[in-house]
């Protein structure tokens, strides 16, 4: 036990380091997955043929494959195959590679639940702001889109959940998340190793962090009651 206790600020500063990367990842990859998914999701329901076939395509794709496979395939891909590492070797292109497959992975599930939600309106809808003068633009934002978040939003919080604890699987690349930093401990970091421990309190991070965005959430679907 003592021994440990000397061991903590060692690991609490590295697991500290490890969680902001995930972090960072978390935020960019909804960042750019929010607008790209509902980009994608119009794609998919447009009249134009190709265009949706195209997209429903590439989202059959992304979602029957694991993400670790599309983390390995985005990293290694360009290097091997095409022999331009255009990510590079470092920390840096690390996490923009990770954070370009978990962006295309997430934005190809929020595709499908975008379309599901702006599907479940009433054409009704739809027709009588054609009668009353309203361009489609027009019914979409003014009329649809604050229905579509209320519909969205419990299936948008499992995702977004869940993305938090994927964004672990970036270790495969050797992006140092905290996961990665937590296991360091047992193979060997900053005079410490044999120790199991470490990955305990990686669980705590993702468990407080996890709490903290189901009471967010939670909050913003009662705020969007007033649909009902």
């Amino acid at each position: 036990m003592e021994q440990i206790m000397e061991q903590m600020p060692i690991v609490i500063h590295s697991l500290n380091i490890g969680f902001l990367q995930t972090l960072k990842l978390f935020f960019v990859t909804l960042i750019g997955a929010f607008p790209l998914g509902l980009i994608m999701s119009l794609g998919s329901t447009s009249r134009f043929k190709p265009l949706s076939y195209f997209i429903k395509f590439v989202v059959w794709i992304i979602r029957g494959t694991p993400l670790m496979i599309q983390l390995l395939i985005i990293y290694y891909f360009p290097g091997l195959v095409l022999h331009n590492p255009i990510w590079g070797g470092g920390e840096a292109g690390r996490f923009l590679a990770a954070s370009v497959s978990f962006i295309l992975n997430y934005s190809c599930y929020f595709s499908e639940i975008y379309r599901g939600g702006i599907q479940s309106i009433p054409v009704g809808q739809e027709e009588a702001g054609l009668v009353l003068g309203m361009t489609k633009t027009q019914i979409f934002f003014k009329i649809k889109l604050l229905q579509v978040i209320k519909h969205i939003v419990p299936p948008m919080s499992n995702e977004i959940i869940t993305l938090v604890k994927d964004t672990s699987l970036a270790r495969i690349i050797a992006l140092q998340e905290i996961i990665w930093a937590g296991q360091a401990f047992m193979k060997g970091s900053q005079g410490i190793s044999g120790a199991i421990w470490p990955l305990f309190f990686t669980a705590v991070y993702y468990l407080i962090f996890n709490g903290i965005l189901t009471l967010l959430l939670g909050r913003l679907e009662k705020k969007l009651d007033y649909f009902r």
